[in-house]
């Protein structure tokens, strides 16, 4: 009997898959040092300019904050200044045009960073050892005094504009390359890849604490800029709720009249045509179903701690109830009334009553020992109101409490629902006004 043994062949990425955690590590790592140091190692990378509005630059004269955003540009060039003369004032170079070369060798790969970020890591790299063979000075190896300002200026520079990730492979490679040279062409000369080192750690980690706190605190003004929006949303449609509970009565009651009318005309009329009686029929049956469908959204809107009101909804009548309740609280409030009072439609009494209320909540709240006023204005065409107050007298001891701007959104929604407009906002003297204008149909003589 002979056996057959059979090879299977895998399946291409199972064989990366059942390698060593280490060995999946190494691939990851070397895949990082690919992407941060050689794909698009020169690509154009243009350093932009400074926010006008961080937390120094926002106090300069405005006529002077177009110019303070290039200081990153100033900043660079002073450098690459620094680091020419750092090389070409270097002891073993002298010649003028070798001092020349030196100089530029050490400032191209800092100017450089303005444009070429990690290319320029690269062209400091090169440079060093052409710096230490131009220079001469082998007691400083491999890194002269021009090299080493520029190697550390590029460094800095680059780990700013990149990534942690991308300045832990500079410096890496930079350890690597100080080591190698130390022990292979070192000779007798004392290597100085240490210092270097120890100076550049200390950099490139505060730099990452920096991108790290930067980071975060982008990340944390992203999650309350969400929740802000979010909790304006919320309260919007608690308002919106709050809003349809209250009209649930005036509606109610409206569909309830139209219902019984609709009932009890054809009893009115002696004889009534028979397409008369089925046409009121039909009246009473959609009020009644129009009833029963009000009734279950506002089972839909209602909170499960809601309780109807036992009373009637407020009107205009009840103002003067409650700026008694108001004088109570502590707040001097006083009402004018213009135009030929008359009553309106349920729903633009309610809205107005509401809107007075939260207005005069919020001076109780937002200024404390000011006095306030309330007007109302029967106009042709609508009901105009406004309430303001006085500033916030300077000798007062109670402390204003802060607020969450949701009165106002519950103003600006019960206009909004009406058609209505609105304005709120502060005085010339320092008080606080909100000015309503709630249209209102005029109904004929058919109509009513």
């Amino acid at each position: 009997m002979t056996e057959t043994t059979q090879m299977r062949t895998p399946p291409p990425g199972e064989g990366a898959a059942s390698r060593s955690p280490e060995y999946r590590l190494a691939v990851r790592a070397l895949s990082g040092l690919r992407e941060d140091l050689f794909n698009d190692a020169f690509a154009y990378r243009p350093l932009p300019r400074m926010a006008t509005d961080g937390p120094l630059i926002r106090h300069l004269p405005a006529r002077v904050r177009p110019r303070a955003a290039r200081i990153p540009y100033a900043v660079v060039g002073a450098l690459a200044l620094l680091c020419f003369f750092g090389g070409s004032t270097t002891g073993g170079v002298s010649d003028g045009l070798l001092s020349l070369l030196a100089g530029l060798l050490c400032a191209v790969p800092v100017l450089a960073t303005m444009v070429r970020p990690v290319g320029a890591f690269w062209l400091s790299m090169a440079a060093t050892p052409v710096l230490a063979v131009v220079g001469g000075e082998w007691g400083d190896w491999p890194w002269g005094p021009g090299a080493f300002m520029c190697h550390v200026s590029v460094l800095a520079i680059v780990a700013i504009r990149t990534r942690p990730r991308t300045a832990a492979w500079m410096w890496a490679l930079t350890a690597l390359y100080g080591f190698l040279s130390e022990a292979l062409f070192g000779g007798p000369y004392a290597g100085n890849s240490a210092p270097l080192l120890v100076l550049t750690a200390i950099v490139l980690l505060l730099i990452s604490v920096w991108h790290i706190r930067r980071d975060a605190r982008q990340q944390v003004t992203a999650e309350q800029t969400v929740t802000a929006h979010e909790r304006s949303r919320r309260t919007l449609l608690e308002e919106r709720t709050t809003i349809a509970r209250e009209l649930h009565d005036v509606v109610a009651h409206h569909m309830s009249v139209v219902a019984i009318q609709a009932e009890a005309a054809p009893y009115r009329v002696a004889n009534p045509p028979e397409e008369l009686e089925r046409a009121f029929a039909t009246i009473r049956e959609n009020a009644v179903a129009a009833l029963t469908e009000l009734r279950r959204v506002l089972g839909v809107v209602r909170a499960e701690d809601y309780e109807a009101p036992d009373a009637p909804q407020p009107t205009l009548a009840d103002l003067d109830t409650l700026l008694a309740n108001v004088r109570e609280a502590g707040l001097a409030v006083d009402k004018a009334v213009t135009g030929a009072v008359r009553e309106l439609p349920p729903g633009v009494e309610l809205s107005a009553y509401r809107i007075v209320q939260e207005a005069l909540s919020n001076s109780l709240r937002h200024a404390p020992g000011a006095t306030a006023r309330v007007e109302v204005s029967y106009v042709l065409g609508g009901l105009g109101l406004r309430v303001v107050n006085t500033a916030i007298p300077p000798n007062t001891l109670v402390k204003p409490s802060p607020g969450a701007g949701h009165g106002v959104t519950g103003m600006r929604e019960r206009v909004s629902m009406l058609n209505g407009e609105m304005t709120a906002g502060p005085t010339d003297d320092g008080g606080y006004e909100v000015a309503v204008f709630l249209p209102v149909v005029a109904q004929t003589e058919g109509d009513a």
